[in-house]
């Protein structure tokens, strides 16, 4: 039987794209067949999935700028990837591009404990920095859930931040520089091994970009001194709402914890069904603070939290006594999860971010949407600075439950955008919240974002169909051509 001619003309592509990027690098390291590319069809956000056209791994910073020109002078389309843990589809491959893989870029190349600078390649996960200097009595700051496997490459490109973000920031806060390399194959440094260059802010500019902008080869981090004396509190509560509360009154105290997390009772249930570390069962709410620094300090602020939770309705708490009691007081938090994933057979992890103020609010909405929508919602989230990560529990097999769970999702993420908020903490927007950018920005907005991509990507050949909801000509943006050729389908490939 003749093969149709669309699939002939893919596959004429898909060799004529593999000959030649095997000419830039060793042959090994460019992947064509369909079921070796079957690893890469998907990132964290599970739901949606794409094969690439070709998949390479390039293994040198040249190797890339030299994938850059080649991909450029052919006009084929480029997805970055770092470890696949995205949760937002912005390492979704395009089934016209391809996609280029940074785990061959492992290696740490430079500790510099005098400077208190890191210098790695993006390809080294968050958790490899910390282990490479622990032994000093240093650690990265950042702390994703997903720090054993997500890469410091992939923190650069979303602005992970982590459970001690509130204190010591998102990635952005403590990357100093960084090595990129532009769509014509330029190689640029950016920053160095001090805080500020004095000029534009390209570094800014970059962190948080999703790949729109170039592709970082190298990075530089800061890294801190471990504190003298670290403690946690857990601090059950009768209701989410006085748990909300709780969190607003210990920051209007002047008091900033190292961490301050929250989770409501589905989440606190699974998580001690997983790791059995004691956690409060017949609590509605549980809030995990984290506070450091020198001992009489650090003991001076857990009276004060104390006296602050007790008095916003806390009704239980219990203080860490030993580095290991600390530990197991995170490991559920860290392991929440995976921890969802026992109690249902599918979720979806959002993310979006609200005033602290507005946290009773928003858990008395998400409650109401979660009956509205026939769907159970397990709370995690970063409550020191309003990032919520709700868990949509659904099942995929179960016809309708997955675009319910997607409905309840956008409906979550307007009301983060209403209450004062915005549609992304660390997730970012790729194509997740791409077509719900309009809530937050207006047209003309998103028209000057674009000009920025522009002035990197004039073509839009860098991870193009992630972010905008429209993509426009570059050189007509002030007259609103639409370049429909970049505007993939809103109904894309699913299990």
């Amino acid at each position: 039987m003749q093969m149709p001619q669309a699939d002939q003309q893919i596959i004429n592509r898909r060799a004529e794209i593999a000959a030649g990027l095997r000419a830039i690098v060793p042959a090994e390291c460019v992947i064509d067949s369909e079921a070796s590319m079957k690893a890469y069809d998907s990132d964290g956000l599970s739901a949606y999935r794409q094969m690439p056209l070709v998949v390479v791994l390039p293994e040198t910073t040249q190797q890339v700028a030299d994938v850059m020109k080649w991909c450029r002078d052919a006009g084929v389309k480029i997805v970055p990837r770092g470890a696949g843990t995205s949760l937002s589809g912005g390492a979704l491959p395009l089934a016209d591009g391809v996609l280029i893989g940074l785990g061959k870029f492992n290696q740490i190349l430079d500790i510099d404990y005098e400077n208190r600078a890191v210098v790695t390649q993006p390809g080294v996960s968050n958790l490899g920095i910390t282990h490479a200097v622990e032994d000093k009595g240093f650690y990265y700051a950042p702390d994703p859930s997903s720090q054993i496997a997500c890469s410091i490459g992939g923190n650069i490109a979303e602005n992970s931040g982590g459970v001690h973000c509130l204190k010591y920031g998102l990635t952005t806060n403590n990357v100093l520089g960084v090595e990129i390399v532009t769509i014509d194959g330029e190689i640029l440094r950016l920053g160095g091994k001090h805080l500020d260059s004095g000029h534009l802010d390209i570094l800014g500019l970059m962190t948080g970009s999703e790949g729109l902008l170039g592709i970082v080869t190298e990075v530089t981090v800061r890294i801190l001194k471990k504190p003298a004396t670290q403690r946690a509190m857990l601090v059950g509560f009768e209701s989410a709402q006085e748990a909300g509360q709780a969190v607003s009154n210990v920051i209007a105290a002047g008091i900033i914890p190292a961490g301050m997390e929250m989770m409501d009772a589905p989440a606190i249930n699974a998580a001690e069904d997983f790791v059995n570390v004691g956690y409060p069962r017949d609590a509605a709410a549980l809030l995990i603070v984290e506070l450091d620094g020198p001992e009489a300090e650090v003991d001076f602020l857990c009276d004060r939290v104390g006296d602050i939770v007790k008095s916003s309705g806390a009704s239980s708490l219990r203080l860490s006594n030993s580095e290991e009691e600390r530990n197991q007081f995170w490991a559920g938090r860290k392991s929440a999860f995976p921890a969802v994933g026992r109690i249902s057979p599918d979720y979806l992890c959002m993310d979006g971010t609200i005033p602290r103020k507005a946290l009773p609010e928003m858990l008395t909405r998400m409650a109401s949407m979660s009956q509205k929508y026939g769907l159970r919602v397990a709370n995690v989230f970063h409550a020191g600075d309003g990032n919520l990560h709700p868990l949509i529990l659904f099942d995929a097999n179960v016809e309708g439950e997955l675009s319910r769970a997607e409905e309840f999702g956008n409906d979550i993420l307007r009301n983060c955008v209403e209450l004062g908020g915005v549609l992304t903490g660390e997730h970012g927007v790729g194509v997740e919240k791409r077509d719900l950018m309009g809530e937050m920005f207006t047209e003309e907005d998103l028209k000057q974002q674009q000009r920025v991509k522009c002035a990197f990507d004039p073509n839009h050949l860098l991870n193009p169909g992630k972010v905008f909801p429209v993509l426009h000509r570059c050189a007509e943006l002030g007259r609103m051509h639409v370049h429909k050729g970049d505007v993939p389908h809103p109904d894309l490939p699913r299990f």
